[in-house]
């Protein structure tokens, strides 16, 4: 692969999935993009900086904070660093990219989409309403949660990458005209999210010219955000 000519300071992109099943994606997402000329910043290669006197989710939230450019992969898969009640750090991670409007990019299985459609043609538009089918179908214990999870035929683990695909299409807004930066590209194999990502990154110049004439207040946009967390 022929490496992009880059500037001393290279476009930073943060690459937020969880890891099991897709190693072999992130592997080759992580091989392309570094490639192109980007830093990229995985967990899963651990090139996210990591702050010893902060959390773990803390440093996850810092580099959605200080990257250039997010691309969230949404699998089947919640993953992991889930409290009770809480919710996972790649979930966490893309609601604060779209926080902070980052300029973000964002792949979904196709069968988080395929489920979320079943659930809409049962009447379930939210979370709240899943959960109330579930509930009345028996299935919404522990037990028969965890016995949906090990079905070798279950489309996936956890109803809140749902929730993450609604977020991301932003479906909390009303009016499509209001609804920037919700392209959510769906993808059925490695080559899929390839070819999406080649599109996407593989012109290194178009793209910090983009960033350059579209986000050149990002600086001030995270001092912003930190005074206001810091109240």
């Amino acid at each position: 692969m022929k490496k992009v000519h880059t500037s001393h300071s290279r476009l930073s992109i943060m690459v937020s999935s969880t890891v099991y099943g897709v190693e072999d994606l992130l592997e080759q997402i992580y091989a392309m993009l570094s490639g192109f000329g980007y830093e990229v910043w995985c967990s899963h290669k651990g090139t996210v900086t990591v702050y010893p006197h902060r959390t773990a989710l803390d440093s996850c939230l810092d580099a959605v904070r200080d990257c250039n450019l997010f691309l969230c992969i949404i699998t089947p898969q919640y993953g992991s660093g889930v409290l009770p009640d809480g919710l996972g750090f790649t979930h966490q991670e893309l609601l604060k990219a779209i926080e902070l409007g980052k300029p973000r990019w964002i792949l979904a299985h196709y069968h988080v989409p395929f489920a979320r459609s079943l659930f809409m043609k049962l009447g379930c538009k939210n979370a709240g309403e899943r959960e109330a089918m579930l509930a009345k179908l028996g299935l919404d214990t522990k037990e028969e949660k965890k016995k949906l999870r090990q079905r070798e035929q279950a489309i996936i683990d956890d109803f809140r990458v749902i929730d993450m695909y609604d977020a991301a299409i932003r479906r909390d807004l009303k009016t499509y005209q209001d609804r920037t930066g919700n392209w959510v590209q769906k993808f059925s194999s490695n080559e899929d999210a390839k070819l999406f990502a080649t599109a996407q990154f593989g012109r290194y110049g178009d793209v910090e010219n983009f960033i350059r004439n579209h986000f050149s207040n990002a600086d001030a946009i995270r001092r912003e955000v930190e005074r206001r967390d810091s109240k």
